[in-house]
C-alpha cells in the first residue's frame, strides 16, 4: 500500500461513507503515522457511536493497518450543522497500535523518533535485513 496522507484518507472517506464533509490531520509531525478525523456522512443516521466508528473501521480496515494511531469523530449533517459553529470538537474514539495511548498529548520529539524509526525499519525491510 502506498504512503497513507491527509488527501488519501479524506478521498477514501468521501468515497467509501459518502461522507460530505471531511477533515483529516496528521497529527504525527508529517510522517503519516497519526490522523485525526472529523467526517459528516448521512449513513452515521440512526446508529450508535460505536456502529458508526465499526462502520469506519471497516470502511478504512487496509488504511488502518497501515498506521500507527487514528482517531475519528463521526456525525451525522444534523449533529454537524448543530455544533459547526462552535470550537473544534473534541475527538472522542482513537484507534492506537502500540503503546501510545494519546496521539495529542505526543511531543514533537517522539514523534521525530518515531518517524525517524519507522524509516530505518523500512529501509532496512526494503534492503532484507
Amino acid at each position: 500500500m502506498a504512503s497513507i496522507t491527509e488527501a488519501s484518507l479524506r478521498e477514501a472517506i468521501t468515497q467509501r461513507l459518502g461522507a460530505i464533509h471531511v477533515e483529516v490531520t496528521d497529527m504525527s509531525g508529517g510522517c503519516g503515522q497519526a490522523f485525526t478525523s472529523l467526517i459528516v456522512s448521512p449513513q452515521f443516521q440512526d446508529l450508535k457511536s460505536l456502529k458508526r466508528h465499526r462502520l469506519v473501521n471497516t470502511a478504512l480496515k487496509d488504511e488502518i493497518a497501515a498506521i500507527h494511531a487514528w482517531t475519528a469523530k463521526c456525525q451525522t449533517p444534523q449533529e454537524w450543522e448543530k455544533e459547526k459553529d462552535t470550537a473544534a470538537p473534541s475527538l472522542d474514539v482513537q484507534y492506537t497500535k502500540g503503546n501510545i495511548e494519546d496521539v495529542a498529548g505526543i511531543d514533537l520529539a517522539v514523534e521525530t523518533k518515531m518517524c525517524a524509526e519507522i524509516y530505518i525499519i523500512e529501509q532496512d525491510d526494503a534492503k532484507g535485513r
